[in-house]
């Protein structure tokens, strides 16, 4: 009974073992795996002969699982028969109870849990089980590399399909996750190259709406006022470049460089300059591409509707890329104030992302916005008063400013979890 009963115990953590490696083979960050081969390491070397050929490797784990099972099949069934046979006369019922008992238990002890804990911890199981996963991968080296060989076979044969070879080349996702990995373990600032890093990453992925200058914020002027108004707007706001519209904002036809002054001009029309015009779900790096082909550095965003959406600059793009760049002319200055550890004011000009990422927060993403009004207004859908108290989630938002088109201001409360 006792040998039985160890038997039985132990088919099941070797069950578990050979699972649990699988999952975690197959979920592991490549790009971590590789800079740990990379190590001059007994385990380095481990880790490069089971990954050599991923499928010898999964073969082993399926063999070594399937070898394990059978024991403790064999050895349940005869145990649980000593229980039973007594009570149950039946031999149709005698199997079923064996069955569902015994199934009941591998699900649970030898699947589900390691599944689950191996999954979660990939790369460190890995690590940690890869001498006894080797002596295994040793010890089924004939049966793991027969079938194979049959498996090979069969997939040339009928589906016209290599064997698996080494993967020499890693995806985005993987060098993103790899990164996103090592950040949540380090407690300092991240370092500027790192986070550029990852802004590249992710960069191929930001549409025009995510990275212009709001339709609000843009400075323009009409094509017919007087030159003295144009000089004055760029006296006061100490931009290089100022739109020029028609009639509309939703017609700008181009725009004024400040060079253009001096040549003595008798009205705006007689300066302006073509304007590139790209729709605001265009990748950033298409537009970039544009115009720097095109020698341009400014670009007006349309909406679905043709109106104009925003205005997107070179330098707007670069930012995606290399963080905020201010000059002596960025006068715009947002509200950012943390009150406490649950209690913060904040300009809803500030991005969603940016809010999640720097004060650790989990607002709701929607690509319905970008912006926290877009967040408060895309679930309200009107324009709140100032004092109105709003609740979103797990988050109580007071309304400090606003005026009659958006909401300027407000005060963000972290509320506690009922459960």
């Amino acid at each position: 009974m006792i040998f039985e009963i160890i038997i039985i115990l132990i088919s099941i953590l070797l069950s578990a073992f050979f699972s649990g490696m699988e999952i975690a083979f197959v979920t592991a960050n490549k790009m971590h795996i590789e800079l740990e081969k990379k190590k001059e390491t007994f385990l380095a070397k481990i880790l490069t002969i089971l990954t050599q050929k991923p499928s010898k490797f999964i073969t082993t784990m399926l063999v070594g699982n399937n070898i394990s099972l059978v024991v403790y099949g064999f050895f349940m069934g005869n145990l649980l028969m000593g229980f039973f046979v007594p009570a149950i006369t039946n031999e149709f019922l005698l199997l079923i109870t064996h069955t569902i008992i015994s199934t009941l238990i591998i699900l649970v002890t030898a699947e589900f849990i390691p599944k689950a804990i191996f999954r979660i911890y990939a790369n460190e199981a890995l690590k940690i089980f890869a001498i006894p996963a080797y002596l295994f991968y040793i010890l089924f080296y004939f049966i793991s590399q027969f079938i194979t060989f049959i498996s090979d076979f069969f997939l040339r044969v009928l589906f016209n399909t290599k064997e698996d070879q080494i993967q020499y080349a890693f995806s985005k996702a993987e060098l993103g996750n790899y990164i996103t990995e090592q950040l949540e373990t380090i407690d300092d600032e991240v370092d500027s190259e790192i986070q550029i890093f990852q802004n590249a990453l992710e960069f191929h992925n930001v549409k025009a709406r995510e990275a212009m200058i709001p339709r609000t914020e843009i400075i323009a002027v009409d094509v017919h006022e007087e030159l003295s108004i144009l000089k004055e707007l760029f006296t006061d706001t100490g931009l290089s470049k100022i739109m020029v519209y028609n009639n509309s904002l939703d017609d700008i036809i181009g725009y004024v460089h400040t060079f253009e002054l001096f040549k003595k001009p008798k009205n705006i029309r007689s300066i302006l300059l073509p304007i590139e015009i790209v729709p605001e779900t265009m990748m950033i790096h298409n537009i970039l591409n544009d115009l720097i082909k095109k020698s341009k550095s400014v670009a007006i965003v349309l909406d679905e509707y043709g109106g104009t959406s925003g205005l997107i600059t070179v330098e707007d793009i670069i930012e995606e890329l290399f963080g905020e760049i201010e000059d002596e002319h960025d006068s715009i200055s947002l509200l950012e104030e943390r009150l406490n550890d649950n209690e913060y004011n904040f300009s809803t000009r500030l991005e969603v992302d940016y809010l999640n990422e720097t004060y650790d927060l989990n607002l709701k993403k929607d690509t319905n916005y970008e912006t926290l009004g877009g967040l408060i207004v895309h679930h309200i859908e009107n324009i709140p008063p100032t004092g109105e108290v709003i609740i979103i989630d797990n988050y109580q938002f007071t309304i400090l400013k606003e005026s009659s088109s958006k909401i300027e201001e407000i005060n963000l409360k972290i509320l506690t979890v009922n459960k």
